[in-house]
């Protein structure tokens, strides 16, 4: 059975999205020459990583959740 609350339930969405903010927080100190370069970079990763959660957990594969319910931190 799913959560109602998809993948925003997940306790690893949660984490990864307080990390996105919080990586954003400290590369807003960063130098400004570095906007297009590292800042920019590190964002990317990090945004990626709550990105990939949401889109794994939106397949409708049976296989696919199966393989996502083994991992720890997924329901």
């Amino acid at each position: 059975m799913q959560n109602e609350l998809g993948y925003r339930g997940l306790e690893v969405y949660k984490k990864s999205h307080k990390l996105v903010i919080i990586i954003y927080e400290i590369t807003k100190n960063f130098p400004k020459e570095e906007i297009f370069g590292l800042i920019s970079q590190i964002r990317r990763a990090s945004v990626s990583i709550p990105a990939n959660i949401v889109e794994g957990y939106g397949r409708n594969s049976k296989k696919i959740r199966y393989i996502f319910s083994l991992l720890p931190g997924f329901s």
